[in-house]
């Protein structure tokens, strides 16, 4: 990976004396952003280029080539590639354009093909290069001024990281690394962020994600890295227009972005919605050290602004000190008799600049505060510079010991105070909810690192019964379990199910009936038949042998009349269970993520409400736990209005095993149960209904 980021030498195929062209801006970027290794730039032409000789060919290069940058038509990039892998060159990055992402698939993988032949890797095509700090090496097209820092920026738009690169030296943030990942032929963002983990410059790294080639291989990366750096991801392509335009952008799938917000939280990863706030979050966790604990306390001097942070807070899961005796002793020698020390801590709209800093040193000095958010509204009170002074004064006495963020509110006056601290390469807020956001993204990351990891056991019981259940409708030509399968299958995971058998004709309905015990339910057995009540296939509630009878002879005959050409294989005869909530958990392979589990609320109304959570499979304990907590039903299961608590170990039981099955087994395309019956607290689950559908029999 060295030879990519810290490469020795650096040929550019496609160098151009031409300044408009981006082959000269390249070698213009690489000359005067002051890397030391040699250049080569590559043009038939000849001649010389910023007082480097051009040659005419890649192979005149008397010297090893870590790294070629090829800037030339599509139609002449494979030639190039293959020159390259005579030459031995390490690395590619294809800058051009005009392969999969226009539908050119097919010339995109002989590139890649002849590369991995010679043992030589592709960065891109469609990418606009790379920027990395400690190799001084700007090998871009874009801007050239760049601020060092700890930032990486890992995106898949190229024009959109060139912007990137603009804004960050606009508002002074410091930059580590910038690679453009375009059409991932080969080089993905999973192996960028391999590098990036044990990169000592980078703390923070912000991506920008369309869709992916390998999400499974992209979790499994993040799983590494999260613990060691902080990830701020721009996720595009959440709407069917945006998925759309990602695929025909890059030509890879977005994934469905339920199911990566799922596995965001799972993985500690921190999303934006948009570029601003992506900067925002990533330079506050890059000039941020970890809270010791979650004891915000917000300083101000207006109290309408002090309200409106309480909600940000709540709503970015940032919490207030709420000890009103140690508030008291903190604050109460600095607030006035008319202001208020509860948090916010209001110092009214009279605070001068010694009020300030007397609260903020008292809050810096508190071992029971562990985080300030200190809010200003323009008075009359303060010079333009008082502001610049406290903001750059108190952001260094905190730096080392607790996080600080400060949001100024107003006008002219604070407009001018804002853009001196920016050009100082001081952040503020005017927008209090921007301030509270970056606050809840730092203990969003405190609370995962904080968290004992624990790593998911992915063993299945049984494997080779479950296996032999799924061969033998394949046998059939079936690409969906019959309803006993199904259960079947559940009860070696060690899924709880209802009694059951499966009659097949009248009078062995009425003999599991009574074996099974009275009540009982009563539904139709077939493949053809999905929904079974609008068929008239379901009869509930059945207290006696006549009323078997009655039901089997009418759930036979409504089969037969919804569905005349249907494979009937009989009537399931079941327990009848006793009311509990409905749950749903369910277990699919997302085309772009691979296994995931859902849980959610169940019975009918899961597709109205839509209060379902994700999560990669397989799971741990602690995972399932998070995933339950989530759901705004879960307080139904924590119990409501004098109701009992439910048993959610047992329905964290069965999200593990349904994560360890199908992630185990991957022949299985989608798996759900709907409802899981939850009963108390040490009573148990039931899986009631259960789906399951076969990956398509090629």
């Amino acid at each position: 990976m060295n030879s990519l980021f810290e490469p020795h030498s650096i040929a550019v195929i496609g160098a151009s004396k031409n300044p408009g062209k981006i082959g000269y801006k390249i070698v213009e970027n690489i000359v005067k952003g002051g890397y030391k290794g040699k250049v080569y730039p590559v043009n038939p032409k000849g001649g010389t280029l910023l007082d480097l000789p051009i040659h005419a060919d890649l192979k005149d290069i008397n010297d090893e080539v870590d790294v070629a940058i090829i800037t030339i038509p599509a139609d002449s990039v494979y030639e190039a590639v293959c020159a390259c892998a005579e030459k031995k060159v390490k690395y590619c990055i294809i800058i051009s354009s005009g392969f999969a992402e226009v539908g050119n698939r097919e010339e995109e993988e002989k590139i890649v093909a002849v590369a991995r032949k010679h043992g030589m890797r592709i960065l891109g095509p469609n990418v606009f290069g790379i920027y990395v700090s400690k190799s001084q090496l700007n090998a871009t097209f874009g801007p050239q001024n760049i601020h060092p820092g700890t930032i990486a920026i890992v995106t898949q738009s190229g024009a959109l990281g060139i912007a990137m690169i603009g804004k960050s030296a606009s508002d002074n943030i410091g930059i580590s690394s910038v690679i453009s990942v375009g059409n991932k032929a080969d080089i993905d963002e999973a192996w960028i962020l391999d590098y990036l983990k044990d990169d000592e410059t980078t703390q923070v790294i912000l991506m920008y994600v369309e869709g992916f080639k390998n999400g499974e291989k992209f979790i499994e990366s993040l799983k590494r890295v999260s613990p060691k750096k902080h990830i701020v991801t721009i996720k595009a392509g959440k709407s069917k227009r945006g998925a759309i335009a990602a695929a025909s952008h890059t030509g890879s799938l977005a994934g469905s972005d339920n199911v990566f917000e799922g596995i965001a939280t799972q993985l500690g990863i921190l999303r934006a919605e948009n570029i601003r706030e992506a900067f925002e979050k990533s330079r506050f966790l890059a000039e941020s050290i970890f809270p010791t604990g979650e004891n915000t306390v917000v300083i101000t001097n207006g109290g309408g602004i002090g309200v409106m942070c309480a909600d940000a807070c709540e709503s970015y899961g940032v919490k207030l000190f709420s000890d009103m005796n140690m508030l008291k002793d903190i604050f109460e020698d600095v607030v006035p008799d008319f202001g208020s020390y509860r948090n916010p801590v209001d110092l009214t709209g009279q605070a001068t600049v010694e009020d300030y800093q007397k609260a903020l040193e008292k809050a810096l000095d508190s071992e029971a505060v562990h985080s300030v958010i200190a809010l200003y509204c323009e008075t009359a009170v303060f010079t333009q510079q008082d502001i610049v002074t406290l903001v750059k004064e108190y952001s260094e006495m905190f730096k080392k010991k607790k996080p600080i963020v400060f949001s100024l509110f107003g006008g002219e006056k604070i407009d001018k105070a804002t853009a001196q601290l920016q050009a100082e390469g001081i952040k503020s807020f005017d927008e209090v909810y921007d301030a509270v956001a970056s606050m809840g993204a730092l203990y969003k990351r405190y609370r995962f690192m904080q968290t004992e990891r624990e790593e998911p056991d992915n063993s299945l019981e049984n494997e080779k019964a479950i296996r032999k259940i799924i061969q033998d409708a394949k046998k059939e030509k079936r690409n969906v379990l019959l309803p006993h399968e199904a259960k079947e299958l559940l009860k070696l995971v060690g899924i709880e199910i209802p009694n059951y058998r499966v009659a097949r004709n009248l009078n062995e309905a009425v003999m599991y009936a009574e074996e099974i015990g009275y009540p009982v339910a009563m539904k139709i057995v077939s493949e053809d038949i999905i929904h079974k009540t609008e068929a008239g296939g379901v009869a509930l509630d059945l207290e006696d042998a006549e009323e078997v009878m009655n039901a089997y002879q009418a759930i036979v005959k409504n089969a037969a009349a919804h569905f005349p050409d249907a494979r009937i294989r009989g009537v399931e005869i079941s327990q009848m269970l006793a009311k509990g909530v409905e749950t749903i958990v369910g277990g699919t392979q997302e085309p772009t993520f691979g296994p995931v589990v859902m849980f959610g609320l169940g019975g009918i109304y899961v597709e109205a409400f839509g209060d379902v959570t994700f999560r990669a499979a397989p799971v741990s304990q602690k995972d399932a736990r998070q995933m339950i907590e989530e759901t705004a039903s879960s307080s139904i299961l924590h119990g409501v209005r004098g109701e009992k608590r439910r048993d959610m170990e047992k329905i964290a039981e069965t999200i593990v095993k349904l994560g360890k099955l199908i992630s185990r087994v991957r022949e299985l395309r989608d798996v759900e149960i709907n409802p899981l019956m939850v009963y108390g607290y040490g009573e148990g689950v039931k899986a009631v209904d259960v789906r399951i559908l076969l990956r398509d029999i090629k």
